[in-house]
């Protein structure tokens, strides 16, 4: 039963890509990223104002640091995947963002203080391949001659705010309650995504597009993370971000089926590279200098 939360979580999540793949066409990438904050917001208020109230003195002098993982995780994260959507397949992004365990453990390297493992350089190598060998189609040469899709550009940079969002996460250590903390960065999420919103153009909301922002909201924003913090706190940090690394598996699965995508050798090739040198970062855990052997 333990481990439906986690799985719970990542089907939510790789559905949600395709989500973004569906908005296309159907509601602006500014409208639905801030729909689906401002919404999650106004569900999360009646049940946290009281808590937030509560635990202002904890929040208070944290307020910046609050604002910065908003901007990252919610804002910048989210936003860049509904804009990477109209550019790029469902099955690109989720290869692309199974990258961010990766990227994780390279930033905790570097700024925690976390020491450099044989997994993580190997593993580093070996993810990096594959991303190439996804974001140019099969083509190295292509790739160097007309450079990365911008759609794929994206989700590289959504990939890495999270994965700086995570390391601030654990770095800062914030003593709060998870619940708290998730609904202030989206109050911040709907604060720094408004501009955006107010000076896009807009479709509106629709019979066709309603269904998108409420799984979006419901399900991606709000039933996900939560199903995520109980696989934390049942199975710890390491074991959960394992189930992670099923993440490209499940969006490519999906994407077949809703969206009707075809699998290339390429998605192939290039994401057993990355999900490779993702479980070999993770698994291979001997720090660099002493013998090496694989955990």
């Amino acid at each position: 039963m333990q481990y439906a939360f986690p799985l719970l979580a990542i089907f939510i999540w790789a559905g949600n890509t395709v989500i973004n793949k569906l908005a296309v066409g159907a509601i602006f990438p500014a409208e639905i990223g801030f729909y689906r904050w401002l919404f999650a917001g106004l569900l999360f208020t009646p049940f946290m104002l009281g808590k937030v109230l509560a635990h202002w003195p904890q929040i208070r002098p944290n307020l910046s640091r609050i604002f910065i993982l908003g901007v990252l995780g919610m804002a910048v994260y989210q936003s860049l995947a509904y804009f990477a959507a109209t550019m790029t397949s469902a099955t690109n992004m989720g290869i692309i963002l199974s990258l961010m365990p990766l990227m994780s453990l390279t930033m905790a390297i570097i700024s925690l203080g976390q020491r450099l493992t044989a997994g993580a350089l190997v593993g580093a190598v070996l993810s990096f391949a594959g991303v190439l060998v996804v974001v140019s189609s099969g083509s190295l040469g292509a790739l160097l001659q007309h450079g990365v899709n911008l759609g794929d550009a994206m989700m590289l940079i959504a990939t890495l705010a999270y994965a700086i969002y995570s390391t601030l996460l654990k770095k800062w250590q914030l003593r709060l309650p998870p619940l708290v903390l998730l609904y202030l960065q989206v109050l911040v999420a709907v604060v720094v995504l408004f501009p955006l919103y107010a000076v896009s153009p807009k479709t509106g909301l629709s019979l066709q597009n309603i269904p998108l922002v409420l799984y979006a909201c419901l399900l991606a924003s709000m039933l996900a993370p939560l199903a995520w913090m109980q696989a934390v706190q049942r199975l710890g940090p390491s074991r959960t971000t394992l189930f992670f690394n099923l993440l490209p598996l499940i969006t490519a699965l999906i994407a077949a089926v809703v969206l009707k995508e075809q699998l290339a050798m390429y998605h192939l090739v290039g994401g057993l590279l990355t999900l490779g040198g993702v479980i070999l970062s993770e698994r291979w855990t001997t720090v660099l200098g002493r013998k090496l052997s694989i955990a």
